[in-house]
């Protein structure tokens, strides 16, 4: 899960280098911290948040076959 948020993210952003992803999980959920350059932070969120509900869609797809819950923050 944590590879796939990654790899999404770094194909948005103009600095992939500064692109961090911390997974937290528990018993039934992951959450995962997506860190991006500051000025690559409107790259990711999309117009609207579209981009962003797009890679929570992902996730949550994946998530669904192992029977967990996704959560994904997206952080300065």
């Amino acid at each position: 899960m944590k590879d796939l948020v990654e790899f999404i993210a770094r194909a948005l952003v103009d600095d992939p280098d500064a692109v961090n992803v911390t997974e937290i999980e528990g018993e039934r959920s992951i959450i995962l911290e997506l860190r991006v350059a500051p000025d690559d932070m409107g790259k990711v969120i999309g117009k609207q948040g579209k981009i962003a509900k797009a890679i929570r869609t992902i996730t949550k797809a994946t998530a669904a076959k192992e029977g967990k819950r996704v959560v994904i923050e997206i952080l300065r």
